[in-house]
């Protein structure tokens, strides 16, 4: 695994975005630096979710199935990511290759409120939980 510094500038000790009671440098930085991967598909969730919070699109590339990766990630300067609830999902453990997880991120957009609603799809790819795609709804 490559070793990444996001470009968070986020303070030791500060809150992990993903909403998880640990710091960002124990919780989610871990797997963005490349010192430990996701043992679950909501794990991996968790930190694409913070990796757009902090804007880090290496992790977000290398966390992407390859069949369905984008070529770059455009951040929008004027989005800013809040917070994060995970609805639910099924599979997604050590003994599975395959899990979804519903989630709502909830953001602001040059000041004004908004959510995305997905239901994500993992799968495994190289041994790694990846994210393959999603689906939207309102």
């Amino acid at each position: 695994m490559s070793r990444h510094t996001p470009p968070s500038g986020r303070p030791a000790g500060a809150p992990c975005p993903c909403g998880l009671p640990s710091a960002y440098q124990d919780c989610c930085g871990r797997l963005h630096r490349g010192t430990a991967r996701a043992g679950t598909a909501e794990q991996l969730m968790r930190s694409r979710y913070s990796a757009f919070a902090v804007r880090d699109e290496a992790y977000l590339l290398r966390s992407w199935h390859p069949d369905t990766r984008p070529p770059r990630v455009d951040f929008d300067p004027g989005l800013r990511w809040e917070r994060l609830e995970v609805l639910g999902g099924t599979g997604g453990s050590a003994f599975h290759t395959e899990a979804t997880v519903e989630f709502r991120a909830h953001y602001t957009d040059r000041g004004r409120a908004g959510e995305l609603h997905e239901n994500s799809r993992f799968v495994r790819h190289g041994g790694d939980w990846v994210y393959l795609d999603g689906v939207v709804s309102d």
